[in-house]
């Protein structure tokens, strides 16, 4: 387990172009092993995510990779970071999350967004102008759903079963980058994750308007990515080609309709390690961040943009062997 005073968390969302010469089959298997590995150290959270049509293979589908993953682990929580509410059956989606609530024992919680690619709306079929629509009508339903008696539903009385292991079910989370998303959040959902911490504000103020107490500062900091390596130069040599797909696959569709979101497209590796989203640190300069931290946390980021198995094993073995002692 992890020594006092230090955590970390890890995120998934299986990126994989052709570039990186990876089966996605083997991708799924790493993912697999490193969730047991950081189960085994106390890590506290495995995000995923979801997007539909990637040309590079983006998760489409987190519900059952958290499955997967939950048999494989005991303790960590899981969270799903955003479910794309337009692109579900709400009824369908309140059964698999109940099952998958009771395969993990309670361990799992939701974040909804509303999604914000244009191929992924026309994939599905799916006018953008329905978009608060269904995330509202999705959250709802999920929420009581997960109570586990008959509630009302377009028009007709359902029950979802199997009731979820923990009471209440998932927590049902909003995500956005927008200011009707925070204010949204505050009336129907059990919380606000922002994309970028500016909109947060809107989210106190409708919660103070409900009468709810102030949730406080923005739980939400700088979406960064940190990896190790003995000589950083090296590290960003080898990694420097996934960094750089990863920011520019979320730059472009973010690029859109100018959504406000921490990735921008970027001319090329000088340009990104001019920057701090993505770093490569040695162990010690990383123990020496953490020591300074008033709340000494991590979430990495291990098979970002499609990097190597092996290259993300390394980082996260450096983490176990010489970080980690450190904190006891």
């Amino acid at each position: 387990m992890t020594g006092p005073g230090v955590g970390f968390a890890l995120r998934f969302d299986f990126r994989n172009p052709e570039s990186a010469g990876t089966a996605m089959a083997d991708r799924y298997a790493a993912a697999l092993d490193m969730a047991e590995w950081a189960d085994g150290l106390g890590c506290t959270r495995i995000t995923v995510s979801e997007h539909h049509g990637a040309a590079d293979g983006y998760l489409p589908s987190p519900v059952q990779m958290l499955a997967a993953m939950a048999a494989r682990t005991q303790r960590v929580r899981f969270l799903v970071a955003a479910l794309i509410a337009p692109f579900h059956d709400p009824l369908r989606l309140a059964e698999e999350l109940a099952v998958l609530d009771n395969i993990s024992r309670g361990r799992v919680d939701v974040i909804v967004a509303g999604g914000y690619v244009r191929e992924e709306f026309a994939m599905f079929g799916v006018p953008t102008k329905e978009r608060a629509q269904r995330v509202t009508e999705v959250v709802t339903t999920l929420k009581s759903a997960f109570t586990g008696r008959p509630f009302g539903y377009r028009g007709r009385t359902v029950r979802v079963t199997p009731a979820p292991f923990r009471a209440g079910g998932p927590s049902v989370l909003l995500g956005g980058s927008s200011e009707p998303a925070a204010r949204r959040a505050a009336r129907i959902a059990d919380g606000f994750v922002p994309s970028v911490p500016e909109v947060w504000e809107h989210y106190r103020d409708e919660s103070r308007k409900l009468g709810r107490p102030d949730p406080g500062p923005s739980p939400v900091g700088p979406n960064r990515v940190v990896a190790l390596a003995r000589d950083p130069d090296e590290g960003w040599a080898r990694m420097a080609p996934f960094f750089l797909h990863e920011t520019n696959a979320y730059g472009e569709w973010q690029a859109q309709d100018d959504v406000a979101a921490p990735f921008r497209t970027a001319d090329g590796v000088a340009e990104l390690r001019r920057g701090d989203q993505y770093r490569v640190l040695t162990p010690e300069r990383f123990v020496a961040e953490l020591k300074a931290a008033e709340t000494p946390f991590t979430q990495f980021h291990p098979l970002c943009g499609g990097m190597p198995m092996e290259l993300a094993w390394s980082s996260l073995r450096l983490f176990e062997r010489e970080v980690l002692p450190a904190f006891g």
